[in-house]
């Protein structure tokens, strides 16, 4: 499998949007995305024979990079995809010069969260009812990962 990783682009959306529609029960919208971008958070986008199969949205502090959103196709599931793209997502960190990655996952997503923890993500915290549910709200679980080792605190 030959991946490209690219900038997401305003032209992604709807690509984007169509994905993160058939995989989450409480998705983004396309506004969300297009904020995002205009805010100026970093988002990738993942292609294979020019067919968008996942995509990442990462906001950029001195402290971390927020994993904010991180998605794969349906159909690509299960091909160590969202695996790979996690760790450009900590390659580009590094290369930002960015000590960690964070990220919240739901309690109930099992697959996410060994993912993560096979990646290296220790649990930090909860924010108790984070997510939108099917009835009421979803507790999330706060991972981080450290990258490098961070400066003295002041």
């Amino acid at each position: 499998m030959t991946l490209r990783y690219a900038r997401m682009s305003v032209a992604d959306l709807d690509d984007v949007s169509r994905i993160e529609n058939a995989v989450y029960t409480h998705p983004w919208t396309r506004g969300n995305f297009a904020d995002s971008l205009a805010a100026g958070n970093l988002a990738w986008v993942v292609r294979e024979d020019g067919r968008l199969l996942a995509y990442c949205v990462v906001m950029m502090s001195p402290d971390d990079a927020h994993l904010l959103n991180i998605s794969v196709d349906a159909p690509a599931q299960h091909r160590g995809i969202g695996r790979e793209l996690l760790a450009w997502v900590a390659d580009q960190t590094l290369a930002a010069g960015v000590p960690a990655v964070l990220l919240e996952v739901r309690v109930s997503n099992t697959r996410a969260l060994q993912m993560y923890e096979r990646a290296g993500y220790v649990r930090i915290g909860l924010r108790r009812s984070y997510y939108p549910a099917m009835e009421g709200r979803e507790d999330a679980i706060v991972m981080r990962k450290t990258l490098m080792a961070n400066e003295e605190s002041a």
